[in-house]
């Protein structure tokens, strides 16, 4: 049981790495196109589309390396454990972004955020407006972005993990 324990925590690390590598490049061709701000649905899309595909990856390989038997509770700790340590690493990147590359990434984020609301609903007043960007502004500093990024990026790993795990999972008949 040991063994298996420390083979789980290999493929955690680096299919986590793999993961956070892909969403940093993936973060900063958003940024270099200047989607960074409001990205569309295919980049949404594009993002799950990596941690399903990373996520299944390292389980599927756990699974062959461990003689082609996966517990489900296996397969929820690589696939967790993998967005885990690829959320760290993106949000990280996030960090970075908003504090350090692009200073002003809040202010310009919440200007996109009025248009958007003005836009939805052109018969706001100017107080109902300020009364919406002060409620988004408590929500969205650097450091409540970052922990949300990680939230959703644990949330959708362990739906993933789970929906990976029960098609995959294999009981080894040795365990009883």
């Amino acid at each position: 049981m040991e063994n298996q324990q420390a083979t789980a925590k290999k493929f955690v690390l680096n299919y986590g790495m793999l993961l956070g590598i892909v969403s940093v490049i993936f973060g900063v061709i958003m940024y270099v196109t200047n989607v960074y701000l409001d990205p569309g649905m295919i980049y949404t899309i594009i993002g799950f589309l990596i941690l399903i595909t990373i996520i299944t990856l390292a389980i599927k390989a756990f699974k062959s390396e461990n003689t082609g038997f996966l517990s489900l509770g296996e397969a929820l700790k690589v696939g967790i454990g993998v967005a885990v340590v690829g959320g760290i690493i993106a949000a990280l990147w996030s960090f970075v972004l908003m504090n350090y590359i692009e200073p002003d990434y809040m202010s310009q984020m919440m200007e996109v955020n009025r248009e958007k609301m003005i836009e939805a609903q052109p018969d706001m007043t100017e107080s109902q407006l300020n009364a919406a960007e002060e409620m988004t502004a408590k929500f969205t500093s650097p450091i409540m972005v970052v922990a949300f990024s990680l939230i959703g990026n644990l949330f959708f790993g362990l739906i993933i993990s789970l929906i990976a795990g029960l098609i995959m999972k294999n009981k080894n008949p040795m365990e009883g």
